[in-house]
């Protein structure tokens, strides 16, 4: 019942983007995605992500079957394109064979077999189309926003020591290798994501059902309800406001050499192309996401969920996609959207709903305090700037807390004393 609300939900979503989508002359997620059927993909590692997925629900040999079947149609694929003189690309058998286990469920398959099988297929594409969608949001943010916010941030950013300027220099200092090895990091989340869902979705296949909170739950969640916040605060990123990027739209060309000057901010007009994707910081969220998520795996799997964060937020600052206040609001987002997800699967109890509403209460703070108050923390860093680091400590602390209590589970009760029993009376 729950997996057919949400796909009923999941999909009015996904067709109202494409109805907004159309409505400005392009393609929709649903369009796109349709697309990559027959034409080139634009993302083929993130299909395959999206097949390995899907396998968590087959057999080991039915595993090497569609992959192997997946490698052989885009061999026919690449084959064509090459004859024709197209781009190389590879994905698409990927995408058929993740169709194809879709026929195959609806067509052969019965009861908890098929549904089982339509939960992997589901999750594969959820993974796949997830990306579609985020692009199709990007696009709406650009087209009805047309003034940011950017001063805003960027003043208040003097509070943390402008962490986006001291880190883009940093990066520019790596030369070409440090920008290639974040570049890949930023650009391969969803990637990394699928490699920490394959380790926490590994036993489906045995026990025939889903584990009831993983990560790509989270996943999709954070990226559907992040860019409704992306509308509410258009920032486009010190790169493009402050930046060589920005063009004649820009305030200053000032990143990453001057940090801004501390005045009186007001909106900015801009383009009408580049998203307004920055507030809260997306990557930043689903990297935190992916770095609580492999804290239960074993030590390699640990290291790479901490590496892929702390580069996430290397390249995030460094290629002046965001500022710090991005960051922390971002840390804030990602903790309370996964409370909220284990919570669903627990069950919602007191300490969930306090760390729900703290959460949203101190991910709203921030905002109002980036647009009201930011020439006041601007000239006060010694004040806000700390205030602004307890920010996320108040909520990663709590969630650890209760998280730690969750896993544990609830304290075992002392076995019950043995009731002494009165001595019988003889009968007589």
């Amino acid at each position: 019942m729950l997996w057919g609300t949400a796909g009923a939900v999941v999909l009015g979503f996904l067709v109202s983007l494409e109805i907004a989508a159309r409505h400005y002359g392009l393609p929709g997620p649903v369009t796109n995605q349709a697309r990559e059927v027959v034409f080139a993909p634009t993302s083929g590692p993130l299909l395959y992500a999206g097949l390995a997925l899907m396998t968590v629900v087959l057999t080991w040999r039915q595993r090497l079957i569609a992959v192997g079947a997946a490698v052989g149609i885009d061999i026919v694929f690449c084959l064509v394109r090459w004859a024709v003189g197209a781009g190389m690309r590879f994905g698409n058998g990927a995408l058929w064979v993740i169709l194809s286990c879709a026929v195959i469920a609806v067509t052969r398959r019965a009861g908890q077999e098929r549904i089982l099988l339509l939960k992997g297929v589901g999750l594969g594409l959820l993974l796949v189309t997830g990306h579609k969608t985020g692009d199709t949001w990007l696009l709406i943010t650009s087209k009805t926003r047309p003034t940011v916010l950017d001063q805003y941030v960027a003043t208040a950013d003097h509070a943390l020591g402008n962490p986006s300027w001291l880190v883009g220099r940093a990066v520019a200092a790596t030369g070409p290798a440090g920008s290639l090895l974040l570049h890949g990091v930023y650009g391969q989340l969803p990637l990394a994501a699928a490699v920490i869902a394959l380790y926490q979705l590994r036993n489906v296949a045995v026990e025939r059902r889903f584990p009831g909170h993983h990560l790509v739950r989270t996943f999709l969640v954070i990226g559907l309800l992040g860019p409704a916040v992306y509308m509410v605060f258009p920032v486009v990123g010190p790169v493009f406001a402050f930046g060589a990027d920005g063009g004649h739209w820009a305030a200053a060309n000032l990143w990453p050499d001057t940090p801004t000057p501390v005045r009186s901010p007001h909106r900015m007009v801009f383009d009408g192309i580049t998203p307004r994707n920055c507030m809260p910081s997306l990557h930043t969220a689903w990297a935190t996401t992916i770095f609580i998520h492999s804290r239960k795996g074993p030590r390699l799997l640990r290291a790479a969920g901490a590496f892929w964060l702390v580069a996430t937020l290397g390249a995030t600052l460094g290629f002046g996609y965001h500022y710090g206040a991005d960051i922390v609001a971002g840390v804030v987002f990602a903790l309370t959207v996964e409370t909220a997800m284990r919570a669903l699967d627990r069950g919602w109890d007191r300490p969930a709903s306090l760390l729900v509403a703290r959460g949203a209460a101190v991910f709203v703070a921030l905002l109002l305090s980036y647009r009201y108050l930011p020439l006041e923390m601007a000239r006060h860093p010694w004040a806000f700037g700390p205030l602004l680091v307890l920010a996320p400590v108040s909520v990663i602390l709590p969630y650890v807390r209760t998280t730690r209590r969750w896993d544990q589970g609830p304290a075992a009760e002392p076995p019950l004393e043995p009731r002494p029993t009165e001595p019988r009376p003889e009968l007589v």
